[in-house]
C-alpha cells in the first residue's frame, strides 16, 4: 500500500487515480498521520426491478391494525 503527503496527491491525482483504477490503494497522509485511503469503487448495483415480488407476497386484509394489548406489552418491555 502506498503512502502519499497531501501534496504529491494534489500533484499527481491522475496518476493516483489509475493506479486505483487498477486495483491499487493509496494513502493520503497529512505531516506524516494517515487521513484518507483511495480505493477502486465497486460496480455499480443492478437497477432494482419494481414489482418483481407482485403475486408472491399474501398481505393480510389486518396488517395494519393495532396490536393486541398483550404482544404490545411485548415489545414495550411491559
Amino acid at each position: 500500500m502506498q503512502v502519499v503527503n497531501v501534496h504529491e496527491a494534489k500533484t499527481h491525482l491522475s496518476r493516483l487515480l489509475e493506479q486505483v483504477a487498477g486495483g491499487e490503494e493509496i494513502i493520503i497522509a497529512k505531516a506524516g498521520k494517515a487521513m484518507a485511503r483511495l480505493v477502486p469503487l465497486e460496480a455499480a448495483p443492478k437497477k432494482r426491478r419494481l414489482g418483481r415480488l407482485k403475486g408472491r407476497l399474501n398481505v393480510p386484509d389486518d396488517f395494519d391494525m393495532p396490536l393486541a394489548e398483550d404482544h404490545l406489552a411485548l415489545f414495550e418491555g411491559r
